[in-house]
C-alpha cells in the first residue's frame, strides 16, 4: 500500500494548522471547559469537515465566499461579545471555575463541535485537504492524513489550555479569548471587504 497520500496530507495540514484559529479556537475552549468533551466536539467537527472536502474533491466553492466569510465574521465576533461578557461577570474562586468547567458534558461536545466546524469552512486545511484528495485520488488515505493532523493539532492545544489556566485566571484567558475571537471577526470582514 501506498502511503504517500496519507503522509503528504498529514505533513501540510499539520503545519497548516499549527498557528491558525482552528488551533487557538481549541485552545480557548479548552481554557473554558473539560478537556474531553472539547476533544470529542472538535474531532467530530474534523472528521466531518475533512469527509467534505474530500467528497468535494476540487469542488469546495459551492457557497459564495463571500456567504462563508460571512458567517465566519458574524460567529466570531458573537463568540468575542459572549467571552468578554462572561469575563466581566466571572468570579476566580475555585468553586466557580470547577461547576463552569463542569457544566454540561453534551452541550460542551456541541459548542466545541459547532466552533470548530463553522471555522474550517473555506479554511485552507479544508481546501488543501480537497485539492490533495483530487491529486492523489486516495480519498481514503487523504481523509485518514487530515483527519489524524487535525486532531493531533486539536490535543496540542488542548493541552495547552489545560496549562493557561492553571497559571492565568480565567477571567482574562476569557477577555484574551474575546480579543482574539473578535481579531478573527475583522480579519473575516476584511477579506470580505478586498474579496
Amino acid at each position: 500500500m501506498n502511503l504517500i497520500p496519507l503522509l503528504a496530507t498529514f505533513g501540510v495540514i499539520f503545519v497548516a494548522e499549527l498557528p491558525d484559529k482552528t488551533m487557538m479556537a481549541t485552545l480557548v475552549l479548552s481554557s473554558r471547559y473539560r478537556w474531553l468533551p472539547v476533544l470529542i466536539g472538535v474531532s467530530l467537527a474534523f472528521i466531518l469537515q475533512s469527509a467534505i472536502a474530500v467528497a468535494a474533491g476540487g469542488l469546495l466553492g459551492l457557497l459564495p465566499t463571500w456567504v462563508v466569510l460571512s458567517i465566519v465574521a458574524l460567529l466570531f465576533a458573537l463568540g468575542s461579545v459572549l467571552l468578554f461578557r462572561e469575563s466581566l461577570s466571572s468570579d476566580d474562586d475555585e468553586e466557580d471555575i470547577a461547576k463552569r468547567r463542569v457544566r454540561g458534558f453534551w452541550s460542551t461536545v456541541v459548542t466545541s463541535f459547532a466552533v470548530l466546524f463553522v471555522a474550517e469552512w473555506g479554511d485552507a486545511s479544508q481546501l488543501a485537504t480537497a485539492a490533495l484528495s483530487a491529486h492523489y485520488g486516495a480519498p481514503v488515505l487523504v481523509f485518514l492524513g487530515a483527519v489524524i493532523a487535525l486532531i493531533s493539532v486539536a490535543a496540542l492545544a488542548v493541552a495547552l489550555g489545560k496549562v493557561v489556566v492553571r497559571y492565568v485566571p480565567l477571567k482574562w484567558v476569557q477577555r484574551g479569548a474575546a480579543v482574539l475571537f473578535a481579531c478573527f471577526s475583522i480579519v473575516a470582514v476584511v477579506e470580505l471587504a478586498t474579496g
